[in-house]
């Protein structure tokens, strides 16, 4: 905007009024919020995270329900290294703080579900001090011990119900492999029975009558040769 003001010799000049100063809420507008915190919510978002990370109920915090999950898989991808106790720093620089002693749920007014357009009024605050650290890497140790030592304790105890159920089946085909064993020697011992009988049968094959043996004329002559011999062999002897 620009006015006429005379001088002494009543010549006019353009002159520019300064413009009003910005106000801090239009200045935050435009400012763009740190990479650290559009990482972590849009993690947070992400669905297919849930079971690592997530919001809690109402939307105002969040929960990293799998600690040495996230340390492995999610950290690595965001933030090129695999240290939670630092991730907790961070947080905490960003005025973060820690809802419970039980989980890992974290809150800050300006970080919910929904309104992410508010991360730019989130600032930095001072380093923390090296007792802070030290305490935040100490609970950090103590969780992940515990985690490892109750994902232990539900290894072996899924180990010894897969170890129930091998045994039961093992004791199922023992008894199914002794059944057709059974069933085995009772096939073997009627074929042994029916076997010997057929061929006592093809020993004689002179056709039957009732039952009863037919004398065919071949036969006769054997026999009656037979009984010849017989009565000739002590005519001889007594000669």
């Amino acid at each position: 905007m620009e006015a006429g003001v005379s001088n002494n010799n009543g010549d006019q000049k353009g002159l520019r009024l300064p413009s009003p100063p910005r106000t801090v809420e239009s200045m935050m507008k435009k400012s763009t919020p740190p990479p650290f915190l559009v990482k972590t919510y849009t993690v947070v978002e992400d669905p297919a995270t849930d079971k690592v990370i997530s919001w809690n109920s109402e939307g105002t915090a969040f929960v990293v329900w799998q600690t040495a999950e996230f340390a492995k898989d999610v950290l690595p991808k965001l933030f090129k290294h695999c240290n939670f106790s630092s991730f907790v720093r961070q947080l905490n620089t960003y005025g973060f703080r820690k809802v419970t002693t039980t989980r890992w749920e974290f809150c800050n007014d300006k970080f919910r579900k929904g309104e992410k357009e508010k991360l730019c009024e989130i600032r930095r605050r001072k380093a923390w001090t090296n007792k802070q650290q030290h305490e935040v890497q100490h609970e950090v140790d103590e969780d992940q011990r515990s985690s490892s030592s109750n994902s232990s304790s539900s290894q072996y105890n899924t180990l010894m119900d897969e170890n129930k159920r091998l045994k039961k089946e093992n004791g199922a085909l023992s008894s199914e492999l002794a059944s057709m064993k059974g069933k085995c020697r009772e096939l073997l011992d009627l074929v042994a029975k029916y076997g010997n009988g057929s061929r006592k049968e093809d020993e004689d094959e002179r056709p039957k009558l009732f039952g009863v043996r037919l004398e065919v004329e071949g036969e006769r002559r054997r026999k009656t040769k037979r009984a010849e011999e017989t009565a000739f062999l002590p005519s001889q002897s007594c000669k």
